[in-house]
């Protein structure tokens, strides 16, 4: 129906690409590298992140995208179209049509702005779809009938709860808080309590290897290098997981908190669906250690986390397209 047909997530943290028939076919850091003087872009996606922290001032290394919505609309067009020549090539005769996820929360602007970056950055058509919803489609849920199914989306930069029935959002609520407010966290937690300054990649890899919702059995340890902060020299350190659990609790509880605030919004039949069902959680937020343990504790609701909680948003964009004229009335379109 429409060519070539791309679903892409947008992500604060990744963006992901989907192709009909390939699943997966690109998965990059949303980051770009630019010259300071004249806005020149110098390196995209991986080979951007690697310069993070390591630039000097000529160069400035940026996330285009933050909080789920564009922070700067010329770098994330650059940035789109970098990665959609990557896929369909760089002399393509014919643009593709390209299904992009947003946060449920966005403004008419913010979904326009996007709407605009990815026809100017080499699409045919585009279409938005709502992020919890391409999560339920991409990890195969079966939303089509009339029972309530229950997604918790921990991306980048948001945090969204949605209860679906019938192909469509029914409840929804959307939190500027995600994996990277937890890395930021990370960060402030060891210069406060160790004196040592990090680097953004260093507490992500803090939050990968050690990082728990809730205290573990057996206690992970991990060796921190950063600066010193009285000194000002390099110093090693050793964290534990119960450092990072204690960090990352209140961060945590918003999360909870805004799945029960749409728990509370939930219509008397298909909150009984969800509780039969569980909720399930998707995004790379979800990978946190007994996140899901954390969610049924806290809500009494069972939780579980998708088969493959990174790639779920741009499955279901690519599908949502596929399967467009099921899923048109509840997709915004430029």
């Amino acid at each position: 129906m429409f060519g070539k047909g791309i679903g892409i997530d947008l992500g604060t943290a990744n963006v992901l690409v989907y192709m009909k028939g390939r699943g997966i076919v690109l998965n990059e850091p949303s980051v770009v590298a630019y010259s300071a003087s004249d806005s020149r872009v110098l390196a995209v996606g991986t080979e951007a992140r690697q310069m993070l922290g390591r630039t000097p001032g000529r160069v400035i290394v940026t996330r285009p995208m933050r909080d789920g919505v564009i922070a700067d609309f010329m770098i994330t067009q650059a940035m789109l179209r970098y990665f959609i020549r990557k896929v369909c090539g760089r002399f393509n005769l014919f643009k593709p049509t390209v299904m992009i996820c947003i946060p449920v929360g966005v403004t008419g602007i913010e979904s326009r702005a996007v709407l605009d970056a990815t026809i100017q950055a080499g699409a045919r058509e585009a279409h938005l779809i709502a992020e919890p919803l391409a999560a339920a489609i991409g990890a195969g849920i079966p939303i089509a009938g009339p029972s309530g199914n229950m997604i918790i989306d921990i991306g980048g930069g948001t945090s969204e709860a949605a209860i679906i029935s019938l192909n469509d959002i029914v409840v929804s609520s959307s939190i500027r808080v995600g994996g990277n407010k937890f890395d930021d966290i990370i960060t402030t937690y060891v210069k406060r309590r160790h004196n040592l300054i990090i680097g953004e990649r260093t507490a992500e890899e803090i939050k990968i290897q050690i990082g728990s919702a809730l205290p573990l059995d057996k206690e992970l340890r991990m060796e921190v290098r950063g600066r010193d902060q009285v000194e000002g020299l390099p110093k090693t350190i050793t964290l534990s997981s119960t450092e990072i659990t204690e960090a990352l609790a209140e961060t945590l509880s918003l999360i909870v908190g805004n799945a029960k605030t749409v728990l509370e919004q939930t219509p008397p039949e298909l909150a009984a669906d969800v509780v039969d069902r569980g909720m399930l959680l998707t995004g790379g937020g979800a990978l946190v250690r007994n996140l899901d343990t954390l969610f049924a504790r806290e809500t009494g609701v069972p939780a579980y986390v998708a088969e493959d909680p990174l790639s779920c948003v741009a499955i279901g964009a690519g599908r949502a397209l596929e399967n467009y004229a099921i899923f048109k009335d509840c997709l915004t379109s430029a």
